[in-house]
């Protein structure tokens, strides 16, 4: 038998701190905002007259120039690296594959001698390996995210260590090796990586830079992690660096830095 409730139900009524609290809009999330990296501006290959003072800074992005450190991840990209230039292609012969007859080289018994079988056997010298290595691929998989994560820190690591040098353009008029070799030597570029953004290199830098040793010119997309870490200092312009960011940049609130 079902009972009716004899308690009237009580009406609920906001006080007003209540109220006021009831009107408030929702609680936005606050990001917190990034400092830009500035980095002031290398000398230039070219003659004296357009040299840069140290006045002039670049502004970079702190999500791709000052990212945390992680060893972790730099090993997983270098290994990721180093396992894709390996061939393998060594290759040897089984048993199956050894060339010779398959009749057995003696008796079974009788002879006091071990028992052997054919030619091809591995314990005899001419035959096949047992368990030996074959054609395979040793390349491993690694998410692109993680690429992009360690090339951050790669990158961040060279302009911590104070590695890192920004140019306008990485441009040569001669296309002599010794005189571009002498101003790299004046200005202590050896074991330099140059980094240029340019579409169109100028094949008079190409043909001079390409015989000077411990120095290299790449593009931006050919630049890996395992390369920024085994290049002592790496030179890039202005075209590099916007490449970088648009490629590896976060969606982050960075502070302006207003213009004197």
């Amino acid at each position: 038998m079902l009972k009716r409730n004899v308690f009237p139900q009580a009406s609920v009524s906001l006080r007003p701190a209540q109220r006021h609290l009831t009107s408030l809009p929702p609680r936005c999330r606050v990001e917190p905002i990034a400092e830009p990296v500035l980095l002031s501006l290398s000398q230039r290959l070219t003659h004296p007259g357009t040299e840069h003072s140290q006045a002039h800074v670049a502004v970079l992005n702190p999500t791709v120039f000052n990212h945390p450190i992680r060893r972790d991840i730099l090993h997983l990209c270098v290994i990721h690296h180093l396992d894709s230039l390996r061939q393998g292609s060594a290759n040897t012969k089984t048993r199956g594959e050894v060339r010779g007859s398959g009749v057995k080289i003696r008796r079974q018994k009788g002879t006091g001698k071990a028992r052997l079988g054919d030619g091809q056997s591995p314990m005899l010298v001419g035959g096949g390996v047992a368990f030996g290595p074959k054609p395979r691929d040793f390349s491993t998989k690694l998410p692109r995210k993680v690429i992009e994560m360690g090339m951050r820190i790669a990158l961040s690591a060279k302009v911590k260590e104070q590695k890192l040098g920004v140019v306008t353009k990485i441009h040569w008029p001669n296309g002599k090796t010794k005189h571009l070799a002498q101003k790299i030597d004046k200005l202590g570029l050896r074991k330099t990586l140059f980094v240029t953004g340019e579409s169109q290199t100028h094949a008079s830098l190409e043909r001079a830079i390409a015989n000077i040793p411990m120095v290299k010119l790449i593009s931006p997309d050919k630049l890996s992690v395992y390369e920024t870490l085994k290049w002592q200092r790496i030179v890039m312009d202005i075209k590099a660096v916007d490449y970088f960011e648009r490629a590896l940049a976060k969606d982050v609130p960075v502070r302006d830095i207003p213009l004197l």
